[in-house]
């Protein structure tokens, strides 16, 4: 039976997961909030525990909630204003917790409400379901707004082990407009668990090479399993973050349709590591910060993505800034890296550009494209 990490303070590793969700929501909920081509938001907890550990920590349902009224409850005039509807989900489907569950979420907003003078009703709306998630996802609340382009969705799975997002679950979730999701994954169990039925009844671990002189690059491989799902038409990012407790390893993933989705997730994986951007730990056997030759702007994998897009360049996979920008996002580093190259490039005279000049790398679905040649190459 998995361990009911709300029975105990969370652990440092649980502390950095919620940590990562609640950056991670952070930088979601006031895109949406603020566009006035979004009419509403829904944002489902499927496993979404008490609500807190014995301490009084925030677990993911009240940081949720907390997020999405901004810091001194900026958000919510701005809802007001604009006349949106923010609605939670919540589940839990162990009664018990369930019940604490709803206690914990009414003394947070009872709290709120006499904090910052808001009356008598809050404007977000919520309730709290006690099912099994299987059943949750076929809700008919889900299932309505699910398909609904005019209303951004925000998904967290914070799943015990590994069995709830299955390839009928992931091909769900990426198929669904304005809808970006995060779940947490248990890889080792998968690594070391690969060759039973139990496993492959979820997981085709048959797709998986799992080096096992490499444990810790078990959660990167389960990814690439995860996107090796998306239909090679569709424009999907994915990005990953291990987290190492012990001999184990933990992951998160995120899913988005948008590059301005992926570059807010990029940023808070790389706030949490700047040297690999995806792990808790030194996962790529970097020089350390107190090293002579510690350089956080040449990494493992800063300088592994710079090599692959200068050849990208130099053969002329890669002609252009957008088509740069959306490989390197895809590749789990921020666009700046791309801009990096191009600059290096151009100086050394090996290339040209031509069209809308500019050296923008940030939000890439606004910026201006321009081409990019080999110097003396027609």
């Amino acid at each position: 039976m998995a361990k009911d990490i709300n029975q105990d303070k969370f652990t440092d590793e649980t502390q950095l997961k919620l940590q990562i969700f609640a950056e991670c929501f952070r930088e979601w909920i006031p895109v949406f909030i603020h566009d006035l081509y979004t009419k509403g938001v829904f944002i489902f907890d499927f496993f979404a525990g008490t609500g807190k550990d014995p301490d009084g920590n925030y677990g993911s349902p009240l940081i949720l909630l907390n997020e999405a009224k901004g810091e001194n409850c900026k958000y919510c005039n701005v809802v007001k204003k604009n006349n949106k509807k923010i609605y939670f989900v919540f589940n839990e489907k162990i009664e018990s917790k369930q019940n604490e569950l709803k206690q914990n979420i009414e003394e947070y907003l009872e709290t709120c409400k006499k904090q910052n003078n808001c009356g008598e009703n809050c404007i977000y709306q919520y309730r709290c379901d006690q099912k099994e998630f299987k059943d949750a996802l076929q809700d008919e609340l889900l299932e309505k707004y699910l398909h609904e382009k005019d209303y951004a969705k925000f998904a967290l799975l914070d799943q015990y082990g590994f069995s709830q997002v299955d390839e009928q679950v992931f091909s769900k979730l990426i198929s669904s407009p304005k809808t970006d999701f995060i779940f947490f994954i248990s890889s080792s169990f998968i690594n070391r668990f690969k060759e039973l039925p139990q496993t492959k009844r979820y997981i085709d671990t048959n797709k998986i090479q799992f080096d096992e002189e490499r444990p810790m690059d078990c959660h990167r491989l389960i990814t690439d399993y995860y996107r090796n799902l998306i239909p090679e038409d569709k424009e999907y990012y994915l990005h990953h973050f291990t987290i190492k407790k012990g001999a184990n390893y933990w992951g998160l993933i995120f899913g988005t349709s948008h590059s301005f989705g992926m570059e807010k997730f990029l940023r808070v994986c790389w706030n949490n590591d700047p040297l690999s951007g995806e792990s808790n730990f030194n996962i790529n056997n970097d020089y350390s910060e107190d090293s002579l030759f510690y350089d956080k702007n040449n990494t493992v994998k800063k300088q592994s993505i710079k090599n692959e897009i200068k050849d990208k360049i130099l053969s002329s996979e890669i002609t252009d800034n957008i088509t740069g920008f959306k490989f390197t996002l895809k590749n789990g580093c921020l666009p700046e890296l791309f801009t990096e190259v191009v600059k290096e490039l151009e100086k050394e005279n090996i290339i040209k550009r031509t069209g809308e000049l500019n050296y923008s790398s940030t939000q890439i679905h606004r910026v201006d494209k321009y081409d990019i040649s080999l110097v003396g190459k027609i």
